[in-house]
């Protein structure tokens, strides 16, 4: 009996082993089926975001200084906003495949973007991609494009030139938005618009209807309601209709005249170059995947990159120069002391010393505006769709159909990233002891954005810029208004709200030979 007996006190005791074994070793499966999820913390609403609209950078900028990650609620998704630059790697390069646009983002910027590169994943994106990196590849186009910059940038200062001999406000944005969309449908698409010169009445119309089409869009993301007033065709859906309809008729004329130039000049190399002419050459040979639309959603989207981010930058640029009057003399000195001639040059002189080594040697030009784009940047606010359940590095779950936020406004002002001067508009600090420029990590200053999608026209935008900075405060010293306040305009792109009037002083007035 007493054998019987330990023979069950062993067996029960090899199955408690057994037992604890089990547990121990299916604890991490069982920690992981049932753990309780961690999701970032509720900082508002969609209500919260729609009433602070007029201000929303700044309100997500005051969360965000609370909560690194938070969320805001909305009737059918989570909205997540963060500024920590592990979790913008993780979304923009890591994990760049579970974070895209999603059908619901293209929903609701299809009607301007339509299948552009900023509104599609997949294909459509990789072949815009394709085409956007051979064209910013090629050596015939940054020359071309500098040369086009420059003459731009000339008409500009005669513009200014005039103003400044008798005494009268610019507007700068304006100026600025015009001659960058001269240029860009000069180099991206081999078009002559002049709405510099404003000869070119249509160009003036299509850029207000562009603008405020884009103004519009934002708004969607932050009415539940939208898809029924634009259904009714009621309120600002239905001005939005009406702006559609001009920006397809100017960019479907565009078009239309490029392929008869193309049909005029069949030998003309430099004709072939640009991007509308490469996508009308490739639709020759496939017209089922390349369609009229299709090319007006490109030239669309290559607008927004090409036009409202350089012309947003310099407006920024041009009015936090005025507000350091220091930093305005310091970047021309350092253009004066770059074009080593001791004479006062003419406008046309002038771009005879600008050469690419003479630009690449300007430091405290590039500092300067790369420092306008960490507090102003081009882009401010980034959304991609969460295509399934995941965790971001901070520890904070996404659930699939969530849209994540990653803000480069907000994390310029981001003190934990930048130090107690975070705000503070100062270009030195991105120059080491030597004076030259030191780069950032892509996902501390996220800009361009990171990753597969970092912005191609990174270098071609910085030219542009340089270019018309360069000349202009070589010719001109700015002032502003000391009561002038100046705010956004909530947009896909950062732009003044209203008008940005400057005075402009001569500091060489010999503009002419």
């Amino acid at each position: 009996m007493e054998l019987v007996a330990d023979a069950k006190l062993l067996s029960v005791a090899a199955g408690v082993a057994c037992f604890l074994v089990a547990v121990y070793l299916l604890k991490p499966v069982v920690n992981l089926l049932f753990r309780k999820k961690k999701y970032p913390p509720i900082a508002g609403t969609m209500i919260h975001q729609f009433l602070n609209l007029h201000r929303l950078l700044d309100f997500q900028t005051d969360l965000s200084r609370r909560y690194k990650t938070f969320r805001i609620l909305t009737p059918f998704c989570n909205y997540v906003y963060t500024v920590n630059p592990d979790n913008v790697e993780y979304i923009l390069k890591t994990n760049f495949a579970n974070f895209g646009k999603g059908h619901i983002i293209n929903d609701v910027m299809k009607d301007l973007l339509g299948n552009g590169i900023f509104a599609v994943d997949g294909d459509k994106w990789r072949h815009q991609r394709k085409v956007s990196s051979l064209e910013f590849s090629t050596k015939v186009l940054r020359d071309y494009s500098s040369l086009v910059f420059r003459s731009n940038a000339i008409k500009l200062s005669m513009l200014i030139f005039e103003a400044a001999k008798s005494s009268k406000m610019i507007d700068i944005q304006n100026l600025l938005k015009r001659s960058t969309m001269d240029s860009i449908f000069k180099v991206g698409f081999g078009v002559e618009l002049d709405t510099l010169g404003g000869s070119n009445k249509e160009g003036s119309i299509f850029a207000k209807a562009f603008d405020d089409s884009s103004s519009q869009i934002l708004r969607r993301f932050f009415d539940v309601f939208w898809k029924i007033s634009r259904a009714l065709n009621i309120g600002l859906e239905a001005q939005l209709r009406k702006n559609i309809k001009l920006i397809d008729k100017f960019v479907y004329k565009v078009i239309n005249e490029k392929i008869e130039q193309l049909s005029q000049k069949k030998d003309d190399a430099l004709m072939k170059e640009d991007i509308l002419s490469r996508l009308l050459m490739e639709r020759e040979r496939d017209p089922d995947t390349i369609s009229y639309q299709y090319l007006r959603d490109i030239v669309l989207n290559f607008l927004l990159a090409g036009r409202d981010t350089t012309a947003g930058t310099l407006s920024w640029f041009f009015y936090l120069l005025c507000k350091n009057p220091n930093v305005q003399e310091k970047v021309a000195q350092e253009v004066r002391d770059a074009i080593m001639e001791k004479e006062t040059l003419s406008i046309n002189e002038f771009h005879l010393f600008l050469t690419e080594e003479v630009l690449n040697g300007m430091h405290y030009l590039h500092a300067a505006l790369t420092e306008t784009l960490r507090l102003y940047p081009a882009v401010p606010l980034d959304v991609k769709y969460c295509f399934s359940d995941d965790t971001l590095p901070d520890g904070f779950n996404l659930k699939e159909g969530d849209f994540v936020d990653y803000q480069p406004f907000a994390m310029g002002r981001m003190k934990f990233l930048w130090g107690d001067d975070a705000e503070v508009f100062r270009p030195d600090r991105w120059l080491n002891n030597d004076g030259l420029f030191v780069a950032e990590s892509p996902f501390k200053f996220s800009a361009f954005q990171a990753g597969p999608r970092i912005c191609l026209g990174k270098d071609f935008a910085y030219r542009q810029m340089k270019i018309f900075a360069a000349t202009l405060l070589y010719f001109f010293k700015f002032e502003i208004s000391a009561d002038r306040i100046v705010n956004y305009r909530p947009m896909l792109t950062l732009q003044i709200d209203g008008e940005l009037h400057l005075r402009a002083l001569c500091r060489q007035c010999s503009l002419q030979n």
